[in-house]
């Protein structure tokens, strides 16, 4: 798989919280934040958004805006209204004038991650995800989007099922969507994926994440110097090359330890460790915690600490950090 689909396969997002929050006459209301990423696909009128310190943002009708971290932020009928502090909640949410038909629906709510390695995804992402009706109409996304809109507005049996469903798909499409016209934001794992030369070296790490890589073997599958490559790696994804693989290897080595079905050498031979204490080191320097403790602490069903499985095949490899 390519990168984007390695991480979100191994992090499994789930739609947590699904729900309509309507509007009639002139409303604002304002949230503080919260950790998980937060979504608003307009379905019916208009409304503004507005994050502290930035410009108020029109959304419009089919629009879909995905914050993987959520900030402070208001959401109101027009710009620059007075808000009034309210708590997210997980039921249907009504703002303004309460009797007569809504001028305004949305769907609103937020994602769940697998939370030992959530932060990997959040780091690697835009602070904002905008999708403007006008850019995503003519194609799949808006297609899922009409789709939600019928399903949100219906009273089908297996409503709720299928409306997450179509936000766990909705969610993928706009991880990977390119925005149309202007210059395109490569920072992030979305923008370096949009990069060919990088897009080809991170894939080389995703596909043989157990290799002994250097930056110069990463450069070369790039096509570039490894000064260059370097300097736009970092540039883009805000740490070097080698330091994303083993914060990549640190990443299947959490979600193996949290399914408790491998046992520490096989963890470790899979990552590219020859060893089990080689893994354990690492992974406590990096952690700061023996890998069996993260997995209790965490919930995990916990490896087999005895490291049974055969150390790694590929000598030499003794990955680092």
């Amino acid at each position: 798989m390519d990168p984007l689909s390695d991480i979100i396969a191994l992090l499994g997002p789930s739609a947590a919280i699904a729900k309509p929050i309507t509007g009639r006459g002139r409303w604002g209301v304002r949230y503080r934040a919260h950790d998980a990423p937060g979504f608003t696909i307009i379905l019916a009128g208009e409304a503004w958004v507005a994050f502290e310190g930035g410009a108020p943002l029109r959304l419009a009708q089919g629009d879909f805006l995905l914050m993987p971290t959520t900030p402070p932020f208001s959401l109101s009928s027009e710009a620059g209204l007075p808000c009034t502090w309210v708590e997210p909640r997980g039921e249907a949410v009504r703002h303004g004038d309460q009797p007569g038909d809504p001028d305004f629906i949305a769907l609103g709510g937020s994602f769940a991650f697998e939370r030992a390695n959530a932060p990997l995804l959040l780091s690697l992402l835009p602070d904002l995800i905008h999708i403007p009706a006008a850019q995503g109409r003519a194609t799949r996304f808006g297609q899922l989007i009409d789709m939600l809109a019928d399903e949100c507005l219906s009273s089908h049996p297996g409503k709720e099922l299928i409306t997450r469903r179509l936000l766990e798909m909705l969610l993928v499409e706009a991880l990977r969507w390119r925005p149309g016209g202007g210059e395109a934001d490569h920072r992030g794992l979305l923008g370096a994926m949009r990069d060919p030369s990088l897009a080809r070296a991170l894939r080389a790490m995703h596909e043989d994440v157990r290799a002994p890589w250097t930056v110069a073997q990463l450069a070369s599958v790039a096509g570039m110097s490894r000064s260059a490559f370097a300097a736009r790696f970092g540039e883009a994804l805000g740490c070097g090359p080698i330091e994303y693989l083993a914060r990549w290897r640190m990443a299947i080595a959490k979600h193996a330890l949290l399914r408790g079905d491998r046992s520490l050498g096989r963890i470790a031979e899979e990552i590219g460790y020859d060893s089990a204490s080689a893994f354990s080191t690492a992974f406590r320097k990096r952690l700061g915690c023996p890998p069996g403790s993260f997995a209790r602490l965490h919930g995990g069903g916990g490896p087999e600490l005895s490291p049974r499985a055969p150390a790694s095949p590929h000598r030499g490899r003794g990955a680092t950090g």
